[in-house]
């Protein structure tokens, strides 16, 4: 019977010099896999006369366990320093400056929908949410559209479902709003704005899209009258563009006003149109059951984009939203 001490011996001297665990793991392997160096010594069992089997069994079993004794503890200590290593590799010295950051700035239609929230909110309207998707009674029906009023052509809208449209208009909060007051959650008077997207089928140019923004603002009260609203406008307009602006009314027609105008403000020398404007007509009041002998209104509404196209001379209405860095960066963070 053979000593194994030379090969123990040889076993020691590879575990201590492997320098990675992926150096250890192979002479593990080597020594202690299951064709490896030690197995082949306990299959030499057979081999062996009967009286020298268990003292050779019992030589290669303590062999093992002090292998694995020696493996387990190498492991460790390589783990150990290939940690050290990496953290000092990853060191981050916070006392060096770090790398500037690029200052985020927000869209200018953002921006502008901001400036308009602030407006309307400083003359005491309270703006509300809609629908994208809106129910057809609500954007048309609800509003005093005849059934043959061009606005309800298919191919001026994008129809979803049956009874159901993006939305060509905020308008179309109106009629929710009514309903809530005919619901009792709400009370006359009232003033109410809402902001946000509306779809229409058009071909995309320099002046039209199919995606645009709008913001609508209502008010019934007691005695309202083209006063008010001019007053209302006037205020708005000099709040957005300065307070040498001034707004003029041209006769218009919008089937949920009556009577209707369009407004426009004194711009450089001109008049520029910002939007519709007018009454709410006494067949949506008494629709709702809100009495027109003692209640009046007023609404209007304008294009988000039209501000800042007006203000910066932006000549394209596509460039808002291209996402181009060079259009966008020339905007100011406030």
């Amino acid at each position: 019977m053979e000593s194994i001490q030379p090969i123990l011996d040889e076993a020691e001297r590879a575990i201590a010099q492997a320098a990675s665990l992926g150096d250890l793991q192979a002479v593990e392997t080597h020594y202690l896999g299951r064709k490896g160096v030690v197995g082949q010594l306990l299959r030499q069992l057979g081999t062996l006369p009967p009286e020298q089997r268990p003292q050779f069994g019992q030589q290669v079993n303590a062999a093992r366990e002090h292998l694995e004794r020696l493996f387990a503890e190498r492991r460790a200590a390589l783990e150990q320093a290939e940690l050290a290593q990496r953290i000092e590799a990853e060191r981050l010295d916070i006392t060096l400056p770090g790398a500037p950051l690029r200052p985020a700035r927000l869209h200018p239609l953002t921006l502008t929908m901001q400036r308009v929230k602030r407006a309307l909110t400083g003359l005491g309207f309270e703006f509300v949410d809609g629908y994208d998707l809106e129910r057809f009674d609500y954007n048309f029906g609800a509003l005093n559209y005849p059934d043959d009023h061009p606005a309800m052509d298919e191919q001026n809208s994008f129809h979803i479902a049956p009874g159901y449209l993006l939305r060509t208009q905020t308008t179309s909060i109106q009629g929710r709003v009514f309903e809530q007051l005919q619901r009792g959650e709400r009370r006359l008077p009232i003033r109410i704005a809402i902001i946000g997207r509306c779809y229409r089928y058009e071909n995309v140019d320099a002046t039209h899209s199919h995606t645009f923004h709008q913001v609508d603002a209502f008010m019934v009260d007691e005695g309202v009258s083209m006063a008010h609203l001019k007053g209302v406008l006037t205020q708005f307009a000099q709040l957005m563009f300065g307070a040498e602006v001034r707004v003029r009314f041209r006769p218009d027609y919008f089937p949920f006003v009556e009577p209707g105008v369009d407004f426009a403000i004194s711009w450089k020398g001109g008049w520029l149109e910002l939007g519709g404007a007018g009454l709410i007509h006494p067949n949506i009041l008494e629709r709702y059951g809100i009495d027109t002998e003692r209640y009046s209104g007023f609404a209007f509404g304008l294009g988000i984009e039209r501000i800042p196209m007006l203000q910066y001379g932006v000549d394209d209405l596509r460039l808002f939203l291209e996402n181009d860095l060079r259009f966008l960066e020339q905007f100011p963070l406030l």
